[in-house]
């Protein structure tokens, strides 16, 4: 299955940018749909961003013109570039596939995540 690990999280001023990076190891990454998700304090976890295997990306509305996703297959990583940002992009940020992945426990794989605070 694929693996991955976020980075790039940190304390921003609204207005601001920053960038996370995924980088993912498994059998099939260059086959895959991958996304980054959020969740928000008290909230449930959404979707953010998708790109299939071939470059096609796809938004979640509250962050269309904002961010982009990109990926490069052959160093096995996912970024998310993330501009003027507001307080409601406060969250921890995770990579995965699209659909996220279901182990045969039942419990879907989440990797560590990666805090993104917005704060003046």
């Amino acid at each position: 299955q694929v693996q991955v690990v976020e980075s790039g999280g940190g304390l921003v001023q609204p207005g601001g940018s920053l960038r996370l990076s995924c980088e993912a190891s498994g059998t099939g990454f260059e086959r895959t749909t991958m996304a980054w998700y959020r969740q928000a304090p008290g909230k449930q976890r959404e979707w953010v961003a998708s790109i299939t295997s071939i470059g096609s990306t796809n938004y979640a509305d509250s962050v269309k013109g904002r961010f982009t996703i990109s990926r490069d297959n052959a160093k096995n990583t996912i970024d998310l570039q993330m501009n003027r940002l507001n307080l409601e992009d406060t969250g921890v940020y995770y990579c995965n596939t699209r659909p996220p992945i279901l182990l045969l426990s039942g419990q879907y794989y989440w990797g560590q995540g990666t805090q993104v605070t917005v704060s003046s």
